[in-house]
């Protein structure tokens, strides 16, 4: 619970740093190499090991992410010293809610029984960003247990109008 608390702190800093400074695309850039780092156990088990000197570990951060932004770069640095690098990962999926939701854009899961096509997702696109006043980006995944509409979770909410959910109102009317 507390990781999360922290993971938000940094998420709302590294996101107000990048908006002073305008590079909320090289944030989010910087971000996403720093999870790619951050997802290779040899390098996780370097890092977190007290075998290895902090000068060490530097020198290794310094060299696998010399292209992103210095500040980013210290970011990782506090972290690693920290012992909280792991959490980087949750900082960047923050980071990219606080960018959406700056920008005006909404992320919709949108779960059906067969594969949309093109039409049909703009079509959903659509209705869903009136649904919520913003830009919605889906996500679509397949789920053959729905067995027919949608079913979409836009931000804490939950649209089911799916045939599974139906005929299990439908199932808990007649055992009335």
């Amino acid at each position: 619970m507390a990781t999360g608390v922290y993971a938000k702190r940094y998420s709302q800093a590294v996101f107000e740093i990048a908006l002073e400074r305008k590079e909320l695309d090289k944030w989010q850039s910087d971000l996403r190499k720093i999870v790619s780092l951050s997802e290779d156990a040899t390098v996780i088990a370097f890092l977190e090991s007290p075998r290895f000197h902090f000068d060490d570990k530097v020198r290794l951060l310094s060299e696998r992410l010399s292209d992103i932004n210095p500040i980013a770069l210290n970011l990782v640095y506090l972290l690693v010293a920290r012992g909280g690098l792991r959490m980087v990962g949750d900082i960047a999926d923050g980071y990219q809610r606080l960018l959406d939701n700056y920008r005006g854009i909404e992320r919709a899961e949108v779960i059906t029984a067969v594969p949309l096509d093109d039409e049909d997702r703009q079509r959903l696109q659509e209705r869903l960003s009136a649904v919520v006043g913003k830009k919605a980006l889906l996500k679509p995944k397949v789920d053959s247990s729905v067995v027919g509409g949608i079913v979409a979770r836009i931000g804490d909410r939950l649209l089911d109008g799916s045939i599974r959910s139906q005929l299990m109102a439908l199932k808990k009317e007649l055992e009335r």
